[in-house]
């Protein structure tokens, strides 16, 4: 037929090429070893295409969305400023790659920012990466509270955000209670109640840092534990998409998840 043509699919040129080589030097069973050989080069090498895609859309999304927190109550204050700069510090980020995130940074802050629309690409490679997602959200949340505490206007960024990502009501909770928020809701959960005292408060973040409250059995802090230690492995996050320049943030959450642990042991006596 006129006017059509013919594309051999990018991830079929492994195989197909493997197929031939095979093909030429060992006949048919060749062609079958070949093309075997081929399908794995084409699972790697769309893999890694894959990671570098999604870090690329894990790096612009947190920077842009940072410069749009920052500037949810009408001023970027000098602690914001402050923050940007100590995560770009603490992920080693210089040269082009600061220039790159201080654009986004500015981006985010502008009037006509669409953070649904700068979100997107994020959302798009990170379907099947929900500990991305709450890894991503948890620096927003973080970086909320950097100034001690969190505006009305901050917390609506983050609740667009977390429902965005579909990270559950309970989770974005915890993130909350795990920095001292207490009162806040998002949908139709509390994300805290006021406690009296700064160690029962402090045993309440650590509860919420591993994603539990003090009602959980001896078994479920372990199972939590376990869980988020195997989750937030630096190695595994960036194999999966986490720009490896935030590899250290990934290193400072494992610290804080273990800590949590320690403390709830010690005050349970359980080892």
């Amino acid at each position: 037929m006129s006017g059509t043509s013919f594309s051999i699919p990018r991830h079929w040129w492994g195989k197909i090429i493997g197929g031939l080589l095979g093909l030429f030097k060992g006949g048919f069973s060749g062609a079958i070893i070949g093309a075997l050989l081929g399908h794995m080069v084409d699972r790697f090498l769309a893999n890694f295409v894959g990671v570098s895609s999604t870090q690329k859309a894990f790096f612009d999304a947190l920077f842009s969305t940072l410069g749009h927190l920052a500037k949810a109550d009408g001023k970027v204050t000098e602690n914001e400023v402050r923050m940007v700069e100590s995560l770009m510090a603490q992920m080693g980020i210089k040269g082009d790659d600061r220039q790159r995130a201080i654009r986004l940074f500015n981006r985010g802050k502008e009037f006509e920012f669409d953070l649904y629309e700068e979100l997107r690409p994020f959302v798009h490679h990170s379907v099947v990466r929900q500990d991305l997602r709450q890894m991503f959200t948890e620096i927003l949340v973080e970086a909320a509270f950097s100034s001690g505490s969190v505006t009305q206007a901050e917390h609506e960024i983050l609740l667009k955000v977390a429902r965005l990502l579909r990270i559950p009501g309970n989770v974005f909770s915890a993130m909350l209670n795990a920095r001292g928020a207490t009162g806040r809701r998002y949908s139709g959960g509390s994300a805290g109640q006021r406690q009296a005292g700064n160690q029962t408060v402090s045993m309440a973040q650590a509860y919420a840092k591993l994603g539990i409250d003090n009602k959980a059995t001896d078994g479920e802090v372990k199972k939590a534990y376990r869980k988020l230690v195997s989750q937030y492995h630096p190695d595994k996050l960036v194999s999966r998409g986490l720009p490896e320049e935030m590899m250290e943030i990934a290193k400072t959450r494992v610290r804080e998840i273990n800590t949590a642990y320690d403390q709830i042991k010690q005050s349970r006596g359980f080892k």
